[in-house]
């Protein structure tokens, strides 16, 4: 008879500025048992997110490294990037995180990073992508989650899911409608990375079956 082998739990950290609703559906999963991993820390650059609440109610360390408090941008990522380091994490999860990381930081943690973006890229990258949606009068939007690379929501695609536009939407109920579509996707695309079922080849990510 064939041993199976159990995966070992991938160490996930995660970085958040806001209110973390992303980061909450990643951690109820891996409470689930649905993800094979831990949340062994949250850093956010906002000492008022609402996400340090829901990380310290599960249990997971915060690191608060206040943008404002530094002189440069230069400076402010010698310190995150220390702090990434000290949690020896597997994957790291963007969840709602406002800055766009260094190069240094994205090469170091390349393939190991994957951000949440509330569009179907490469449609609508950076700010108020709902809003760039309405405005364009599409009648498909969504969310994707990719990896992370030295652009701006310009890294390799791991999974997209689409939401209709009605005709009576405004950026705030089509941003609720997608919303409730990354609280799903993300989640899995953690899994799936813990579970060893990506696979990147050039620009493509491959999910093993």
């Amino acid at each position: 008879m064939e041993q199976v082998i159990p995966l070992r739990k991938k160490r996930i950290g995660f970085l958040a500025s806001g209110r973390g609703s992303n980061f909450q559906a990643v951690i109820d999963a891996i409470a689930a048992g649905e993800i094979p991993g831990i949340g062994v820390g949250l850093i956010t650059d906002n000492p008022r997110a609402y996400a340090i609440e829901r990380a310290r109610n599960a249990g997971i360390p915060v690191r608060v490294i206040d943008y404002a408090e530094f002189p440069s941008k230069a400076v402010y990522e010698e310190e995150l990037l220390a702090a990434m380091r000290d949690f020896q994490a597997d994957l790291f999860v963007l969840a709602g995180y406002m800055r766009i990381l260094g190069q240094e930081i994205v090469r170091e943690f390349s393939g190991r990073m994957m951000n949440i973006h509330p569009a179907l890229l490469p449609a609508f990258p950076g700010l108020h992508a709902q809003r760039q949606a309405v405005d364009y009068g599409v009648k498909v939007a969504g969310c994707t989650v990719h990896l992370v690379d030295d652009g701006t929501d310009t890294g390799p695609i791991i999974i997209q899911r689409c939401v209709p536009v009605l005709q009576d939407d405004d950026e705030t109920t089509l941003a609720d409608r997608i919303l409730a579509e990354e609280h799903s996707v993300l989640p899995l695309a953690v899994k799936l990375f813990c579970e060893d079922r990506l696979v990147l080849e050039g620009r493509r990510v491959r999910i093993r079956p």
